[in-house]
């Protein structure tokens, strides 16, 4: 398993809306980011999503890690806040261009 930190400020636009008085990071944001941070780490493209799962609400302000394997077609993740699980899931990576 390798590690990477998401980096998602406490000011982003997306809590504004995702609930007044109560803001909870959107998953399609968590995704949006952890897709950003395995895309560069792993030097792949990804082309879908097999499975995500969501367990925790992430706050404003939470420290958040993502743990993150990948094989020929897949990088299976893992984010977490300290040792709570967050969310999880199955990333598809681009398959080679067919010559």
């Amino acid at each position: 398993m390798d590690y990477a930190m998401l980096s998602i400020p406490a000011d982003h636009p997306a809590y504004a809306g995702h609930f007044p008085g109560r803001p909870i990071l959107p998953g399609v944001v968590l995704l949006d980011q952890a897709q950003m941070v395995i895309e560069q780490a792993c030097g792949v493209l990804l082309c879908g999503l097999a499975l995500a799962k969501f367990h925790s609400p992430v706050t404003p302000g939470e420290a958040l890690h993502i743990a993150y394997r990948q094989d020929a077609a897949m990088v299976v993740f893992t984010i977490l806040h300290g040792e709570r699980k967050v969310a999880d899931g199955k990333f598809i990576i681009t398959p080679e261009p067919l010559a």
